[in-house]
């Protein structure tokens, strides 16, 4: 298994309404809008759960396994081409100060790693920005 972290963000927001936002997937409907059209497809959610067309990969779709409210979100992606699991972590350290981490985990064997490392580390990246700049 590789882990791929981002940055700690932070988030002017209390960690009650950061976490009400994203572990309902159809609030991403409202912000459809901020996605790049040229990298990100076809986008359809509910509430628990994301499903998107992204080239070369293709379709997946990542729904939500785990909730701890205020802590964390977990996603497994279902139709991917190989295990792959993300998670979102809170914690708010002031009011209306939350910091925010996103993890990717997949299971890359030693010859794909070399080739999809730096692509996840940068979607890892520029999703954590994302979410940090979301109008909670």
């Amino acid at each position: 298994m590789a882990d791929f972290v981002s940055e700690v963000k932070a988030i002017p927001q209390n960690d009650d309404r950061i976490f009400a936002m994203l572990s309902d997937l159809s609030n991403l409907e409202r912000i459809k809008d901020r996605i790049p059209q040229d990298q990100i497809k076809e986008l359809e959610c509910d509430k628990d759960s994301c499903s998107f067309s992204v080239s070369p990969v293709g379709r997946i779709t990542f729904k939500i396994v785990d909730r701890e409210p205020n802590k964390t979100i977990k996603f497994e992606a279902v139709n991917a081409m190989l295990p792959l699991f993300l998670w979102i972590q809170l914690k708010q350290v002031a009011e209306m100060d939350t910091r925010m981490r996103l993890t990717a985990r997949a299971e890359l064997n030693p010859f794909i790693k070399p080739m999809v490392s730096k692509p996840l580390q940068e979607a890892v990246d520029r999703i954590s920005e994302a979410l940090a700049s979301l109008p909670y």
